[in-house]
């Protein structure tokens, strides 16, 4: 009965994590500022922002023609923004959880049986010898 009490409040601490989650990348991505993040100022005031490869590596992934500029190409623009957030929240939740779910299972695998461990002391076989 614990263990089913422990799993519904797991249950319960995931869906409101998740949903938190989904509430800012939904409602509060269309309010984040347009000025560059730190990375980006920082190579404009140093003069080097012209200098990044063309073609590069990250341009190359198969999702980098959906998404551009944290938003989602060929939706308006008042939804790109939240979409993206909404996919990319999604998706990130969906690898954590895979592979949480894979590193527990992976973990159980190699524990041994409750019967294989050794007796606590000499009461449990009588008729043996001490030694």
């Amino acid at each position: 009965m614990s263990s089913n009490l422990s799993r519904s409040r797991n249950r319960a601490f995931i869906i409101a994590g998740l949903g938190t989650a989904l509430l800012i990348a939904i409602f509060l991505s269309p309010f984040a500022s347009s000025d560059p993040d730190g990375l980006d100022r920082v190579s404009q005031d140093l003069k080097f922002d012209n200098k990044a490869a063309e073609d590069a590596p990250a341009r190359k992934l198969p999702f980098a023609k959906i998404f551009d500029e944290y938003a989602l190409r060929g939706v308006p623009e008042a939804v790109a923004t939240p979409l993206a957030g909404l996919v990319g929240t999604l998706a990130t939740f969906g690898l954590a959880l895979g592979i949480g779910k894979l590193v527990v299972r992976g973990s159980g695998s190699s524990s041994t049986a409750p019967d294989a461990s050794p007796p606590s002391d000499d009461s449990d076989y009588p008729d043996q010898p001490r030694e």
